[in-house]
């Protein structure tokens, strides 16, 4: 199937979508699927081949390519809104690592403190942050000061059941995050306190892009 979808409005895409999942369950045999939506190969797909410039970047399981990108290419294409990449500083302080950026230094979890990452103190790396893995809770925010930082806020978009916040810190950095409409006071104009779930968080090496922890 090559884009089969490609000319159908919104709802009707949705409606097709869960059609051509049925008729897959139904007839379980394979079906090669081209498409440039990412929202489908994620909802379709039992395994997605990401391609560039006609050469295989990833392959894996939708999951997979979602918590486990190689790359900056397969980070930013999956996802809706697509990941924050910055650019930022390793510093190793005793047994913890943080990254800094824009006058801000994030404490990171546990997990990253492994030699791939420790190697790097003092060296430049993207860090990459998914929207949903920031948050303007205040409570989670009171609770993980280390993880905290401040950004004005530019556009806040209300979708219902999730709110798309548009920030920029110090200035220079624009961000974007999903967080909670239930929880979320942030309005346009005022400086919000927003904070990572730093278990959630990326880390690619500056030149090659790749993954820095396999």
């Amino acid at each position: 199937m090559d884009e089969p979808l490609s000319n159908l409005d919104a709802k009707l895409r949705v409606q097709m979508r869960v059609e051509i999942t049925k008729l897959h369950q139904r007839l379980q045999t394979t079906i090669i699927y081209v498409t440039h939506d990412q929202t489908e190969a994620m909802t379709m797909g039992t395994r997605i081949v990401v391609m560039k410039d006609g050469f295989i970047q990833q392959v894996d399981s939708p999951t997979e390519l979602y918590d486990n990108p190689v790359n900056t290419f397969v980070a930013g294409f999956i996802g809706m809104p697509p990941m924050n990449f910055i650019n930022a500083m390793i510093q190793v302080e005793g047994d913890d690592v943080y990254v800094a950026f824009e006058n801000t230094s994030i404490k990171l979890a546990e997990r990253y403190c492994v030699p791939e990452v420790i190697e790097r103190d003092g060296t430049e790396v993207i860090f990459g942050i998914r929207p949903e893995a920031l948050t303007d809770d205040g409570t989670y925010v009171s609770m993980h000061p280390e993880s905290a930082f401040s950004a004005d806020v530019d556009v806040v978009e209300m979708l219902g059941a999730e709110t798309y916040l548009y920030v920029t810190v110090n200035g220079s950095l624009p961000l974007t995050a999903r967080v909670d409409p239930t929880t979320s006071e942030s309005r346009v104009g005022e400086v919000v306190d927003i904070a990572v779930d730093a278990n959630r968080v990326h880390l690619f090496d500056k030149d090659t892009e790749q993954s820095i922890i396999s």
